[in-house]
Order: structure tokens, then C-alpha cells, then sequence
């Protein structure tokens, strides 16, 4: 159902994007790959190129500069111009602190990058979908928009506008047929918890030791899944959650091992 439709991935370079560019490229997409690591991207479009003979253009690019992406996105060759799905992936959590012992530059890069990242994109990217009356914006969400945890503050409060976002771009699209999902998952193993304690690497992956997570490629399937259903059909939203987490404050400690 994919082959040869365009598909944008933001925060391509690694965790949930690169496995989304992986089974978005074994279904015959192609491939427009932006993150701001461009050896990495590099590496993974040979791979892909080489595994599924896909076709990849790359954009070194960060979400948090609005003047960038709306360069990128106009930049785009005639080609690469129609872009059927974007997958808002790109997004980052850093700390826990408590909100009055807090980071503002940690709170800064989480606000520009999950929100305002997502709203750059998806502004850029939105008007050439609706001239076409056709296209999907899929939101990386997480069960941190839904529930709190202590020292989730600020990056919760991402995750809820998110949400909220994609909620209102529902009501924004009606009368198109442009779709918008929200994907959100549970605790998944990736740079995420490395990226949230700033490259502490042991510290990151105690994180994931009281019981089996969610492996990016679980994530990616998902997403696969909201873009290829019939275009009568819109999933709005989806909590995806390891079999051991009730609820982002409860959960089974079976261990890993």
C-alpha cells in the first residue's frame, strides 16, 4: 500500500525513526529522512538503499529552527515535492527535576523541539497535502501526554500538547481528506533515557531492567499500521504499552534477565 508514496520521518537518524524508515522501506516507500546527524543518516539510507533498494533524499536538519524547515520543505525537488505522509518523530525528554529546581535550557529544548518541532513541520508540510486532498501527519505521542510522573513535569507537558495538537488539527483538516494520528507508546528501549540523563549511559540503562520493553520496532509497526489503513479510515489515537506497564506509574517488575 506504500509503494513509491513519499514519506517524511523527522528524528530519522536513530531509536523509533530509523526503525520506521526500516519497515516504511520493506513496504516500498520512499524516503525523505531529516535529523541533524548526517553521518548516521548517511548510514542508514546505504543500508536501507542496499536491503530494500529504497530511495532516500536526506535532511540534515533541526526542528527547532522554523526558518530551516520551511527552507527544506520548499528546497524539496520536484520529485520529492508530494509528500503523502509525515511522521512527526522527532522529540527528546532531558531531566527530572522537579519544576522549582528545574533546567531552563533542558526546558527550552524539549518545548522547542516536541511542540514547536512539531509545529514547524507540520505547518511547512500541511498546505501542499491539502492541495492535493490527500496526505497523513502522523504525531509521535507517549503515555506521558495522558499521565504525569514525578519529575515528568515539563516533558509531560509536552507530550499533552501534543495531543491537544493533534486533536484540534482533526477538527482543522474536516472537510479534507488529509489524515492526522497520534501514536503513543509506553516505556520503549532507546536513546531516550540516555538523551534524558545527558549520555549516562548505566544510569540509562537501569531504566529499562525492571521488565521488558517496547523495542522501537514495535513503535514503527504501529505507525505502519495507522498509515495503511483504507482512506475512509482515521486512527486518531493509539496507546501502545509493554504487557508489564499498566500505567506509566504502574507497572510489574519481572526483570530482563
Amino acid at each position: 500500500m506504500l509503494k513509491n508514496k513519499i514519506a517524511l520521518i523527522t528524528g530519522a537518524s536513530a531509536g523509533i525513526g530509523a526503525a520506521c524508515a526500516g519497515v516504511f522501506a520493506r513496504e516500498g516507500a520512499r524516503l525523505i529522512l531529516a535529523a541533524r546527524r548526517a553521518r548516521k543518516l548517511e548510514k542508514l539510507a546505504a543500508d536501507l538503499h542496499a536491503a530494500h533498494g529504497t530511495d532516500c533524499h536526506l535532511l540534515t536538519l533541526d526542528v527547532r529552527d522554523r526558518e530551516a524547515v520551511n527552507a527544506a520543505i520548499a528546497g524539496l525537488p520536484a520529485n520529492w515535492e508530494s509528500i503523502d505522509i509525515l511522521v512527526n518523530n522527532a522529540g527528546l525528554s532531558r531531566g527530572l527535576d522537579k519544576v522549582q529546581e528545574g533546567d531552563a535550557a533542558d526546558w527550552e529544548e524539549m518545548i522547542d523541539t516536541n511542540i514547536k518541532g512539531l509545529l514547524w513541520m507540520s505547518r511547512a508540510v500541511l498546505p501542499g497535502m491539502i492541495a492535493r486532498d490527500k496526505g497523513h501527519v502522523i504525531n509521535l505521542g507517549s503515555i506521558a501526554g495522558r499521565q504525569v510522573y514525578p519529575g515528568g513535569n515539563v516533558y509531560c507537558a509536552t507530550k499533552f500538547a501534543v495531543r491537544a495538537l493533534n486533536q484540534g488539527l482533526r477538527i482543522d483538516l474536516m472537510g479534507t481528506k488529509v489524515r492526522c494520528s497520534s501514536v503513543d507508546p509506553g516505556m520503549v528501549e532507546t536513546e531516550f533515557s540516555e538523551v534524558r540523563f545527558h549520555g549516562d549511559k548505566e544510569r540509562a540503562a537501569s531504566v529499562y531492567k525492571t521488565f521488558p520493553p517496547l523495542q522501537a520496532v514495535d513503535i514503527a509497526e504501529t505507525i505502519l499500521f495507522c498509515a495503511t489503513r483504507p482512506e475512509h479510515v482515521n486512527i486518531q489515537e493509539i496507546l501502545v504499552m509493554p504487557t508489564d506497564q499498566a500505567a506509566v506509574y504502574a507497572s510489574f517488575p519481572r526483570g530482563t534477565d
